[in-house]
């Protein structure tokens, strides 16, 4: 069966560490557009809307021709934006979805084949409820960084834990050991994600500031799937320096820019 699979991408301008990231000027884009220009070239997706409360990251969208759903400022957390986004685009487009990827509008890299990947899982195995991406950190530098949520996982790739410190640790003399990064291109069934909104917040999502420890300590499961493509995400004006260094010679951004897309 044919499943509906929208994105939704939130993003706000109130980044407690970051103000106005969204709006941050990547070559002469904002990142909040390389998001949505990047994303919209998946081809599985129904839709693909920008989900906010800001009035100037909403404009900003309309004006390159993208969907906006305005959403509450009340919002704490990317996924309670993603629900509620999630639950006004089935109004406007008179079905209920199956899957919806949350997209954070902080990972102005992802690629199509990144959503696609993301959303095999759920084809495999009926049990499977979200998936997170991951990359392998290649810098110790990185896998230090506080910044960067890492996490640990199991034989069947479901994720152990998540946290912001360097994990597994390499304070017993072992040095090579898997240094993973959360990625955060993340699928959820329709349902599950608004019962996640639900669950209570959990001691150790709060500690990390990473929600989905929410999912394992109650119990449940994170599906992790592993990435090659170098992805980066951004959380400081440093990150920012990292991305238009690399997106200046990014085919998928040389292409939409010869597209004339922007």
């Amino acid at each position: 069966m044919t499943k509906t699979v929208i994105a939704i991408i939130p993003a706000r301008m109130g980044s407690s560490r970051f103000y106005g990231k969204p709006m941050a000027k990547i070559n002469g884009i904002p990142m909040i557009g390389h998001v949505y220009y990047r994303t919209v070239l998946c081809g599985v997706l129904q839709a693909t809307y920008v989900a906010t409360c800001d009035h100037e990251i909403g404009n900003y969208i309309e004006s390159i021709g993208g969907r906006v759903i305005m959403t509450s400022s009340m919002h704490q957390r990317a996924s309670d934006r993603t629900a509620e986004a999630m639950l006004k685009a089935e109004k406007e487009l008179g079905l209920k979805v199956d899957i919806v990827v949350m997209v954070q509008g902080d990972e102005p890299m992802v690629t199509p084949s990144m959503i696609k990947r993301s959303l095999k899982p759920f084809d495999e195995d009926e049990t499977v409820s979200v998936v997170n991406l991951m990359a392998r950190l290649e810098m110790v530098e990185d896998f230090e960084d506080p910044n960067e949520p890492k996490v640990v996982v199991d034989h069947k790739s479901d994720a152990i834990y998540f946290s912001r410190e360097p994990i597994p640790s390499r304070k017993k003399g072992v040095q090579d050991v898997p240094m993973y990064k959360q990625v955060c291109i993340i699928p959820f069934r329709r349902d599950y994600l608004i019962k996640f909104n639900k669950m209570p917040e959990t001691e150790l999502e709060r500690i990390e500031s990473i929600d989905m420890n929410r999912i394992i300590e109650h119990g449940e499961k994170v599906r992790m799937v592993m990435i090659e493509e170098k992805t980066h995400s951004v959380d400081t004006i440093a990150d920012l320096e990292k991305v238009r260094e690399a997106m200046a010679k990014d085919e998928l951004y040389l292409s939409y820019k010869k597209k004339k897309m922007i």
